[in-house]
């Protein structure tokens, strides 16, 4: 048999405490055996299964279809569960295998090794990859045990039991003997705005955000990025439920109440395995107290987590007091809040509020460097005329940096400035290894490394720093988005689509995912479900022709130039009423889909010398492949200085 690759679902079993049965009665153990043999061997065959090998006591099996995979260990656990029962573990993942004649080998049979190891008797493990693949199937019932590090697998994964019949379900503390045992980690929960006042509200999220940063400072302690702590704000959630989705040993939950000056603050650090409090403690201070407070709550969490940490408790100081100004304090938590809220009217609202905190007091460092930020997203969104926005984020990046050389905000700000504006890679790359430098777990610093990376095509390593950063913010929209992007220009559409699915699971309106979920579709050649994807989309598009030309290039791509010629009739009309508004982007991509390679150009170098930020990208993007090889073409990635495909690593 020659070697083969293909992509499959992986069934791993094995009988418990064969080889001691065996010790005490052989011919019992060879009757169970036999008997696991026959149940297996017709399962697995009636769910269109190849037995790959019998070792022992077990079996490696392979199946074109993770749904039949799971069915068949669902069928194999009913009828090994009756008597004369015998004990099997089975796990499954899917994943990539080399199969010749000596067998199959591969990542894949690795990871499904160890979540079969990960199982007990009577029970059925899967990788969160066969939960994507199963998850609507109305027969199969999951429970999600949480986040694993198991043996020579890199990056922690979720294991889910199947829960149907009488199947088993372990308990998960159950498991931990099986895997490494997780870093000492925490996520602090959003604090409760107990206040009269629910405008108050911004007050308590200002608190929690503070306490994460201040927690971030302390070696060895995991903390959880405030976009996935967030993500649970509202919900009301079993603690241990969100410490397994954000695989953390502990949470820190709490509530805020301001009046006036006054101020209280309760807080409680669970530990997450058994739901029981570690420590909890009620302030009232006045609001002038507020940094000695948040010090106080941060370094009894850290002192209780660092048993396995240093020998000793720590007595120094890890909240900075930044201000002793009151209001340009509450002023700055007004803006963090609409900071928080990501869309481009609310960063305006925000530096509204970042400059009555400079006005309240001018040498308070911290506005500054959240103002450029804001400044730097609202052009690199489009929201700003994009010269203007860079003068801005300079100006107060500046400012920020000259107050506090390790302000992370004001360098990565410069850095998305020189990266999507001044298209100087290097300077930017600088900035982003400095901020990684001050705090290494910063999820914008990894993202920006990763998209740095992807610039030349540097694909592996970028997608290391993203699953760096997923390990600190696990549930980030943005973050997620980004790994499935570099998929998406891998053309990896599979992979890309199935992690587009995984983020609209946990977050159903998050409009970048479904739209390019839609892309990847087409890219692969199923346009009939991109268009319809796209069509759903109408009602939540910000611009109408931006939507019009996502469907026009769609039906250019699946043939049907009539209709895609009546997108490029609403183009032209918007662009004749809209004489302000740059189009450029969206006329040569319907010239593109059209197969008008000349006309896409003549766009494509207008769009260059407007500076638009996608087009850093320009080389990497599956859309303008078909323009790669034509001289014009070259000659623009050669004038914006791309390294085009080029290999350079920058690792740190």
């Amino acid at each position: 048999m020659e070697r083969s690759r293909k992509l499959a679902a992986i069934m791993f079993t094995d009988m418990v405490g064969f080889t001691a049965l065996m010790q005490e009665d052989e011919t019992k153990a060879q009757t169970f055996r036999d008997r696991q043999r026959q149940v297996l061997t017709k399962a697995i065959k009636s769910n269109h299964g190849e037995i790959i090998q019998y070792y022992g006591d077990g079996t490696l099996s392979i199946f074109e279809s993770a749904i039949e995979a799971t069915l068949c260990a669902i069928t194999i656990q009913e009828e090994l569960t009756q008597e004369p029962k015998i004990p099997l573990r089975i796990g499954i993942h899917t994943g990539d295998i080399v199969q010749d004649r000596e067998g199959i080998f591969g990542d894949g049979v690795n990871l499904a090794s160890r979540i079969e190891s990960l199982a007990v008797p009577g029970s059925v493990m899967i990788s969160d990859k066969v939960f994507d693949e199963i998850k609507n199937h109305k027969n199969i019932k999951t429970r999600s045990m949480g986040s694993f590090e198991l043996k020579n697998v890199r990056k922690p994964i979720e294991v889910y039991c199947i829960t149907n019949g009488s199947l088993v379900v372990p308990r998960r503390d159950l498991l931990q003997g099986k895997v490494k045992e997780r870093i000492k980690s925490v996520a602090v929960m959003p604090f409760v705005n107990m206040s009269a006042d629910v405008d108050n509200e911004y007050f308590s999220d200002g608190i929690t955000e503070e306490l994460i940063n201040a927690l971030t400072k302390v070696d060895g302690l995991q903390v959880t990025s405030r976009t996935s702590s967030f993500s649970f704000k509202g919900q009301n959630k079993d603690i241990r439920e969100i410490a397994d989705k954000l695989n953390v040993q502990s949470v820190l939950e709490g509530s805020v109440r301001k009046a006036g000056k006054k101020v209280r603050i309760t807080a409680q650090l669970i530990n997450a395995g058994d739901g029981y409090h570690i420590w909890s403690e009620t302030y009232d201070r006045s609001l002038e107290d507020i940094f000695e407070v948040q010090d106080e709550i941060s370094r009894v969490i850290a002192n209780k987590l660092r048993k396995k940490l240093s020998a000793e408790e720590k007595t120094e100081s890890i909240v900075t007091q930044t201000t002793n100004n009151v209001n340009a304090y509450n002023y700055y938590l007004r803006g963090l809040y609409e900071s928080n809220k990501w869309t481009p009217p609310d960063a305006l609202v925000a530096i509204k509020y970042y400059k009555k905190a400079i006005e309240e007091e001018p040498d308070f460092a911290l506005p500054y460097g959240k103002i450029a930020s804001d400044y730097a997203f609202l052009g690199i969104t489009g929201f700003m005329n994009v010269h203007d926005s860079k003068q801005k984020a300079l100006e107060y990046g500046v400012h920020a940096l000259n107050r506090n050389s390790d302000d992370i905000e004001a360098l990565l700000a410069l850095a998305m400035v020189k990266f999507f504006v001044d298209w100087d890679w290097e300077g930017a790359l600088q900035n982003v290894l400095k901020a990684k430098e001050i705090n290494v777990n910063s999820p914008h610093a990894r993202i920006m490394h990763a998209l740095y990376h992807m610039l030349y095509s540097e694909y592996e390593l970028g997608i290391i720093e993203i699953e760096e950063a997923l390990r600190i913010d696990p549930l980030s929209t943005d973050t997620n988005r980004t790994l499935a992007d570099f998929y998406y220009f891998m053309g990896q559409y599979d992979e890309a689509i199935r992690l587009y699915n995984k983020i609209l699971s946990f977050a159903p309106d998050f409009k970048a995912a479904t739209e390019f979920k839609a892309w990847a579709l087409l890219m692969k050649g199923s346009y009939d479900k991109a268009i319809a994807l796209f069509k759903n989309m109408e009602s939540s598009t910000v611009h109408a022709i931006k939507h019009d030309t996502q469907l026009g290039f769609a039906y250019a791509l699946k043939g049907n130039k009539e209709k895609a010629l009546k997108y490029l009739d609403k183009l032209d009309k918007a662009a004749k009423e809209e004489p302000d508004v740059s189009y450029n982007i969206d006329y040569a991509t319907l010239y593109v889909g059209l197969s008008e390679p000349e006309k896409a150009l003549d766009y494509l170098e207008k769009c260059v010398e407007e500076r638009i930020g996608a087009m850093i990208f320009l080389d990497q993007s599956p859309m303008w492949r078909p323009l790669r090889g034509h001289k014009r073409f070259d000659q623009l990635v050669k004038k914006m200085g791309l390294p085009g495909q080029k290999k350079k690593a920058h690792i740190s």
